[in-house]
């Protein structure tokens, strides 16, 4: 199945503040998952890359890099800015981490660590500010503090996809040497 890369995905903002417990304990779910599916693979496996794109170290490593980034946008809405902070989308942060030297326990760690003060700072908001909208200088929209929570649980559910393609290659690769 061909894949959308994450820059071309269009995306439309009609999300009730209402809704941002529900998107929070979303987000909060990243976490299990990201266990859930690396508890039974080794380490080598973990820093696997397929067609030189990153591997699952690589992944995670970069969900905690951006964590900086999703918690400064919360810094934007409070200050009442009119144009969210940009990303790096030459992914600087994460190319240069050298991620695959770490365990991948330890790149979970970090990343819940970030999330943690993202979902606090998101629990935190006051009613104004969960209103208040601020342009994103990429999707070119105006977006609420819903919406970046929403944006970052689909962000999170991309590079989850990548790593189950990983592991469905990975394990495909075993079943083939098995036999």
């Amino acid at each position: 199945m061909k894949r959308l890369p994450w820059v071309e995905r269009k995306f439309q903002f009609d999300i009730p503040e209402g809704w941002l417990p529900n998107i929070i304990a979303r987000l909060s779910g990243t976490r299990a998952r990201l266990i859930d599916l690396t508890e039974n693979i080794s380490e080598p496996q973990a820093e696997l890359r397929l067609d030189e794109k990153w591997s699952i170290k690589e992944h995670i490593g970069h969900l905690a890099d951006l964590e900086v980034l999703h918690i400064g946008r919360i810094d934007d809405f409070e200050n009442l800015k009119s144009t969210l902070r940009a990303a790096d989308m030459k992914n600087a942060r994460t190319e240069e981490a050298n991620h695959n030297s770490s365990k991948v326990s330890e790149h979970i760690s970090q990343f819940w660590n970030k999330r943690s003060m993202f979902l606090q700072r998101l629990e935190g908001l006051s009613d104004e500010i969960q209103a208040f909208e601020s342009m994103h200088p990429r999707l070119n929209m105006k977006m609420k503090p819903v919406d970046i929570a929403y944006f970052t649980a689909e962000h999170d559910d991309h590079h989850i996809a990548w790593i189950m393609h990983i592991l469905k290659h990975a394990q495909g690769n075993m079943i083939k040497t098995k036999q």
